[in-house]
């Protein structure tokens, strides 16, 4: 890949271009949700992100991040930051939740994605992470895993809203 490739750590001053990506990336991974959500609903999601964002970058409890590729924004990433209670396979209790892997459809298959989860999984391991764990897309599986994440058993959901 010739192009120039820059990846930039987000901060609340970039707060259109983080959320004009948050709301891209919730757009296609709740595609079908949306349909269903009014604007108000959908805006209410955006203010939200807008508070989080607010919050969370500053205590560094999330950090957020842009590709550039030539200069054109490409795609995004995050991980959470925070801690769980310690025990013998993570003794200092930091854990790292990677997520928003995106990469605009005109960028993908050149190893953008790839670069986002090492530059994020560098500054887990700075916070001293010694869990990082995430979700995935069917189509991001494999790369994942190329990576060096592995499947966990015995993991459920509960949705506490309903």
């Amino acid at each position: 890949m010739d192009e120039n490739i820059v990846i930039k750590e987000l901060s609340t001053d970039d707060m259109d271009c983080l959320l004009e990506l948050r709301m891209e990336v919730l757009s296609h991974v709740f595609s079908e949700e949306k349909e269903s959500i009014s604007n108000h609903e959908w805006e209410k999601i955006r203010k939200e992100n807008e508070n989080y964002y607010s919050e969370e970058l500053e205590t560094r409890g999330h950090i957020a991040c842009a590709i550039y590729v030539d200069q054109k924004l490409a795609g995004c990433g995050g991980v959470c930051l925070y801690r769980e209670m310690p025990s013998p396979d993570n003794s200092s209790g930091n854990c790292a939740y990677l997520m928003n892997i995106y990469v605009r459809e005109a960028y993908r298959r050149k190893g953008l994605a790839k670069r986002l989860c090492e530059f994020l999984i560098q500054k887990a391991r700075e916070f001293g992470a010694e869990k990082i764990y995430l979700e995935s897309s069917d189509m991001a599986v494999n790369l994942y895993k190329n990576i060096g994440f592995t499947n966990m058993n015995g993991y459920m959901k509960f949705d506490a809203i309903k």
